[in-house]
């Protein structure tokens, strides 16, 4: 079943489009591009290429492998930012 969002954007063209624009205008400034760029960096270094896993970000800064079920569901639907 989609989010509440997801059902949102679906039924609602206008605001789909300028939810998209503004996320493409974000996504293509350079803290954005520097930040993604790094991250594949890590997953190249560490060989993860095919690895179902994701790096998951700790408190400390560090990134570590988890499942991908374990990291995006510790961010939930109720949006409680938590750190490994």
């Amino acid at each position: 079943m989609a989010s509440r969002t997801a059902l949102f954007y679906r039924k609602n063209k206008k605001a789909r489009d300028k939810k998209k624009a503004y996320d493409t205008e974000y996504e293509s400034t350079p803290e954005r591009i520097k930040y993604r760029s790094a991250l594949n960096t890590a997953r190249k270094k560490r060989k993860l290429k095919g690895n179902p896993n994701d790096l998951s970000h700790t408190s400390d800064g560090k990134l570590v492998l988890e499942s991908k079920r374990r990291n995006r569901a510790r961010n939930g639907a109720g949006n409680n930012k938590t750190l490994k």
